[in-house]
């Protein structure tokens, strides 16, 4: 492993001062997301911040620029593992799947499932993005506002189990939306908290979380198990995602046992699912706040050919409406914070980041960044023009993580995102009062509480 060791004048990074026992807890408690955003404009680009009592007390080094996340994700991503503690209470719960595998593992994992994601291969479930959308416009019928959170997480959980289960999406979707959100709060609960007592206790946390996990084990068990079945020795099952990664192997590799296969389904389930209601959940209340972009958007869905169905190919003529999921993106990134631990000293924009600290890659903060963003909180989709991306530095925008761990089903995100906006915005005018929706961070980003969007069928549509 290469990794740039430091040089003589790199300094230590600035700490803020905070409580005088317990650091950044009380700030990082209240507002997260708020108090790295206040680091970097006030100490930098790398800020080290501590948290929690003297004795078992965290410390942490937060890179906000581009550069110090290219260097984190990508140009020395082998000195920085997921070795901490927030993707061992992810594999403790939910497996070693690809989320949060490493070395061999991983690389064996990735070999199998990429071409599973190939850009043919995604776009061929763009029918089944498109008619769980239209199901979801159905359902707003004769309702004069929905709280798009609820409701997009509902879609973009119906359209991942459909296009992993096929047509045993409606066993999964129930067990998965009750119990995901308790094996989220477990997980985060745990992540961030000094004191960890063992799973085995049989304390109320525990035995609600073991019971969430076990249902969903269950109910993916035994569609993998019927899925397999029904394969038999043939190897021959539908193209749904989950008979694809049955029958997935290579000489170099083999093939996904059942306990692997389970892996990958959940970290599909989570990624796939709270990722892309998180990104179409804020897209709509974004417009509904922006009227003029929605009728933007608008147009240029109307413009469509009448009548034809969407395609794969729908979005290369939305690029209005894709301007205005990556600028959703950037304000309201899914993965908010990115940990990393690092192997060996080295130093990130002149600062010591010793061996075993653990590092922390902030896009909430990089996409706020005053040296790259102008007014960084004002929603303007016409940021990202091609020749705008073109000139900024390719991680001051990074939703999809970078590097050789970079987010594999992208593509399927900005693909399901796009369809998925151009039926509802079809269908509806949504308005909504100009107010900002608070958020925390979990494993995914949370809205905290609703937000409710008014909803008007138009009377001109295709």
């Amino acid at each position: 492993m290469t990794v740039a060791r430091t040089r003589p004048g790199s300094s230590t990074a600035p700490t803020p001062t905070g409580h005088p026992l317990l650091g950044s807890a009380l700030d990082l408690r209240r507002d997260p997301l708020g108090t790295f955003v206040r680091a970097q404009r006030e100490y930098g680009d790398v800020v080290r911040m501590t948290a929690g009592p003297p004795g078992l007390r965290a410390v942490m080094y937060c890179v906000f620029s581009p550069e110090g996340a290219q260097q984190v994700l990508a140009a020395q991503a082998t000195n920085f593992r997921k070795d901490n503690v927030f993707y061992e209470e992810i594999r403790q719960t939910g497996g070693n799947g690809l989320l949060t595998s490493q070395d061999d593992v991983y690389l064996r994992q990735r070999r199998l499932i990429q071409p599973l994601f190939t850009k043919k291969r995604v776009d061929g479930y763009a029918a089944t993005i498109t008619g769980e959308a239209e199901a979801t416009a159905e359902r707003w019928r004769n309702r004069p506002e929905v709280d798009v959170v609820r409701e997009m997480d509902r879609l973009a959980l119906r359209t991942v189990s459909r296009v992993l289960f096929g047509a045993d999406v409606e066993t999964a979707v129930d067990v998965i939306h009750a119990n995901f959100p308790v094996i989220s709060a477990y997980i985060t609960q745990r992540a961030y908290s000094p004191l960890r007592l063992p799973r085995t206790w049989p304390t109320p946390a525990n035995r609600r979380a073991e019971a969430a996990t076990r249902a969903v084990y269950e109910v993916c068990d035994r569609i993998i198990a019927a899925r397999r079945e029904e394969g038999g020795d043939t190897g021959e099952a539908g193209d749904d995602l989950l008979s694809l990664l049955s029958r997935a192997s290579n000489e170099e590799d083999g093939s996904l046992d059942a306990t692997e296969l389970r892996d990958q389904v959940l970290v599909f389930l989570l990624a796939g699912h709270e990722t892309t209601a998180t990104s179409l959940a804020f897209a709509l209340h974004l417009l509904a706040r922006h009227p003029e972009a929605r009728a933007r958007a608008q147009e240029e869905i109307d413009a469509l050919p009448s009548g034809q169905p969407y395609t794969a190919a729908t979005p290369d003529h939305l690029p209005y409406l894709t301007r205005v999921l990556k600028e959703t993106m950037r304000l309201y990134p899914a993965a908010p914070l990115v940990g990393r631990r690092a192997v060996e000293e080295t130093e990130i924009d002149g600062h010591v980041i010793p061996a075993g600290a653990d590092v922390l890659v902030a896009p909430w903060v990089t996409h706020r960044h005053p040296a790259h963003w102008t007014d960084p909180d004002r929603f303007d989709p016409d940021r990202f023009t091609p020749d705008q991306e073109t000139a900024r530095h390719r991680y001051a925008w990074l939703p999809f993580g970078g590097g050789p761990r970079a987010c594999i089903g992208r593509h399927f995100s900005m693909l399901e995102s796009v369809l998925a906006l151009a039926v509802l915005l079809r269908e509806y005018d949504i308005e909504t009062p100009d107010v900002d929706i608070p958020v925390t961070s979990a494993v995914t980003l949370q809205a905290v509480g609703e937000a409710r969007v008014r909803v008007k069928a138009r009377a001109h549509i295709h």
